[in-house]
């Protein structure tokens, strides 16, 4: 059945059904015509992965983000960010960069801060005469830093499928967005310096900076608040997911000022669309996770890999291509929620950790997000700055190399992976 569920699949996804949807099909497909498996115990597959109190904590977190990246926070923390680096070296491109970073720890979710900043940016950095592919690219890979810094989504996701802590999860993604944040401003000073990109220009002003550091206190000291509660057993995580709401309904009432029911509208809607689509690919990755685990695919795997390749560096190095590869034609979720079952006990044969696998797995699968030819927020992005696809990914290529650098360290030292 599963090379039937294969087939179908890759079928199905160049027919430009959506990921979701093409995972279903696939799988009452093959479980039809193979007639081995009563067709109910798919659908009760499907329907009992959302039963998870974990998975609360998504619609919640995505709330959180609808509600803070939107309103006066983004202008009040870009025009910080602007006043303190904006006159280095590349100084605007790296305020993309770090400005992603601390969304991560606000929205969870890499195609929610492309859109946001993005759309705040990369029109801000064409006007400063930035090329516009160099402006999109910054983007598309700073935005990806959102799915490390916590709170993540894809975490919880990988968490829920691997029994991993998701607090130590949460922690030990917080190293790799540092160092992915450094290595990406590493990147735009060494280009603004060679290719001699105009900087800020604005003079200095004390006052003013006081100002938007008290406006812009409140959100930076969110992702410090659920670090603390998570690290220290204050609450669970879906209990900061839900407190990480008020927080974010009590900032925009009472700091910004900008809390309407039209927000709240529209931050409800946005952030039920967004775990819809996350609870569909979770409900159709489990029937296909279901089948795979029920043929014993994972256990073959393991077993080949181990008397094929024998070397733990070949065994890693196996898994990564196959996320890689992976990452370039299957939605993050996704990809997560198919590969986990499979890798979980092929890396503890290698001594590998859940929590190093699935920060591995992430720092793989977030590089699919602005690689083509399914990169979301590389996607996004261009089509922001109105540029080519192929452009901005010649831009890229320095990123791909410090997240390539990034991952090869959490591959092959497990000391990297605090938590």
């Amino acid at each position: 059945m599963t090379t039937m569920i294969i087939g179908l699949f890759i079928v199905f996804a160049l027919l430009s059904i959506p990921i979701a949807h093409a995972l279903v099909l696939a799988a009452v497909s093959a479980l039809w015509f193979a007639d081995k498996v009563p067709m109910h115990l798919a659908i009760e597959q499907m329907l009992s992965q959302t039963q998870s109190f974990p998975l609360i904590a998504i619609p919640f977190f995505m709330l959180t983000g609808a509600l803070m990246v939107s309103g006066r926070l983004g202008t009040s923390l870009v025009n910080l960010l602007t006043m303190i680096i904006g006159r280095v070296h590349g100084g605007p491109a790296q305020v993309g960069v770090l400005s992603s970073t601390i969304f991560g720890g606000v929205s969870g979710s890499a195609v929610a801060d492309a859109s946001a900043i993005g759309s705040m940016l990369i029109p801000w950095l064409k006007k400063l005469g930035y090329p516009a592919p160099f402006a999109a690219g910054t983007l598309a890979a700073a935005a990806t830093i959102d799915i490390l810094i916590p709170p993540s989504i894809p975490m919880i996701v990988y968490a829920l499928v691997s029994g991993a802590s998701i607090g130590a999860l949460f922690v030990a993604g917080i190293l790799p967005g540092l160092l992915m944040c450094a290595g990406f401003m590493l990147v735009c000073y060494v280009q603004g310096r060679r290719r001699n990109f105009p900087r800020d220009t604005t003079p200095f002003v004390w006052n003013e900076f006081w100002v938007q550091l008290m406006q812009a206190g409140p959100a930076l000291a969110m992702p410090v608040l659920i670090i603390i509660f998570l690290r220290f057993g204050i609450a669970t995580p879906t209990e900061v997911s839900v407190m990480s709401t008020l927080y974010a309904l009590v900032v925009s009432y009472f700091v910004y000022s900008d809390l309407t029911i039209e927000k709240m509208r529209h931050a409800a809607i946005e952030a039920g669309i967004s775990t819809g689509v996350v609870l569909l690919i979770i409900m159709a990755s489990s029937t296909v996770g279901w089948i795979v685990t029920y043929e014993q695919i994972p256990a073959e795997f393991t077993k080949y890999a181990q008397e094929t390749l024998k070397s733990p560096w070949l065994i890693i190095l196996s898994m990564n291509l196959i996320m890689l590869a992976t990452a370039m034609f299957i939605d993050l979720p996704a990809a997560v929620l198919l590969l986990t079952p499979m890798f979980v006990p092929l890396a503890a044969s290698v001594g590998m950790d859940p929590i190093q696998l699935g920060i591995m797995m992430i720092i793989n699968l977030s590089i699919g997000l602005y690689h083509p030819p399914i990169g979301t927020t590389l996607f996004i992005t261009s089509s922001i700055a109105k540029v080519r696809i192929g452009d901005v990914v010649i831009e890229l290529i320095p990123f791909y190399a410090v997240a390539l650098c990034i991952l090869v360290g959490y591959a092959y030292f497990p000391w990297l992976t605090i938590h």
